[in-house]
């Protein structure tokens, strides 16, 4: 029910400040929450482990607290024995209490069970905490950032951004590019051509995108360009809004070639001219090539005064058909990750 007030442009304007005042605070809250969650069972499991050793307790002790603590605090769905031994596990790890504060405190707790069981290497696992802070990823997303080694290939194509763009910008376009890239969502055969490739990657667009980034806005596929009175066609355009620019992928079925880079630098050069705004740093161009060799790309890249980049990408085969049917479905796969959340 309304009231008699007239609705003034002034009170609408009003009533979207409180609102976002009070959504604000309600996320606020949420992470509080979380915080203090995840810092009670990095103490619980450093009690866990303090005892242990002290008293010489076996793991079975571990049984007999969840029983005791689910009789005490019978709401709270966080103390079963799975996740004290998650705690334990998390406590033995995390042992910085400064680093527990500043970094593992700030992720949901599920985000830190998944570090924790996937994996070993601390500086690893630091490395993921602080990507999944800075990049806001879900739990899905960090588990598929680790399952595809983002670590071992951020960074790693073959550029001329060193030298072409500006040190800010050339560190973070550096970053941002893999190699090889995965596109384990595509089973392509040995017969497909860059058009099923492109065909694949748009059908597979948030995936596709997942991959490439974050930051990456899709602009189009094919994006026609006429120059001198001819028809030009990139396979793909994006632009990236960290960078402020355009992004040009050429795709290639096989493996590189000295002459794409040409191809490529003639494409730069027309989206600076007829796509860039003033604003707009220097448009970037990533070639794509099933396989690549890093000396042969190092040459061709050499002299090159655009920014451009060489990447291998790795496609997925296609499930063995003897193994088609012994696999879980997704539903049970769902179902079973429900459980452990809840656990």
């Amino acid at each position: 029910m309304t009231s008699g007030f007239p609705l003034h442009d002034d009170y609408t304007a009003f009533l979207t400040g409180l609102k976002g005042q009070i959504r604000s605070a309600q996320t606020r809250a949420a992470l509080a929450v979380n915080r203090e969650l995840v810092l009670l069972y990095w103490q619980i499991g450093r009690a866990i482990l303090e005892r242990q050793e002290q008293a010489e307790w076996g793991s079975r002790v571990i049984d007999r607290l969840a029983v005791d603590l689910h009789a005490e605090f019978p709401e709270l769905k966080g103390l079963s024995a799975r996740n004290l031994r998650y705690m334990r596990q998390f406590a033995s790890i995390w042992t910085d209490p400064k680093m527990v504060q500043q970094l593992a405190a700030n992720l949901p707790w599920f985000h830190n069970v998944v570090l924790l069981e996937k994996i070993k290497d601390p500086a690893t696992r630091e490395w993921y905490a602080r990507a999944t802070l800075q990049h806001g990823w879900s739990r899905n997303v960090l588990t598929h950032q680790i399952d595809s080694r983002l670590h071992e290939r951020q960074g790693q194509a073959s550029t001329t951004f060193d030298r072409t763009l500006p040190a800010p910008q050339s560190e973070l376009a550096t970053q941002l590019l893999k190699d090889p890239y995965n596109f384990d969502f595509l089973s392509l055969g040995t017969e497909a051509h860059e058009r099923d490739l492109e065909r694949g990657l748009l059908a597979h667009l948030r995936d596709f995108m997942l991959e490439l980034g974050v930051g990456f806005a899709f602009v189009g596929s094919q994006h026609h360009l006429e120059v001198g009175g001819e028809d030009f066609y990139l396979d793909l355009l994006f632009y990236h809004v960290k960078l402020r620019c355009y992004v040009i992928i050429d795709l290639k079925i096989g493996d590189f070639r000295p002459e794409y880079v040409g191809k490529m630098n003639f494409y730069l050069a027309v989206a600076d001219d007829l796509l860039r705004h003033p604003d707009d740093a220097p448009s970037i161009g990533l070639l794509l090539c099933r396989t690549q060799n890093k000396v042969v790309a190092e040459y061709a890249l050499r002299g090159v005064d655009r920014p451009l980049g060489v990447s291998s990408y790795q496609l997925a085969e296609a499930l063995p058909q003897e193994l088609a049917g012994q696999l879980p479905s997704v539903e049970a796969l769902e179902a079973e990750l429900e459980g452990i959340s809840q656990g």
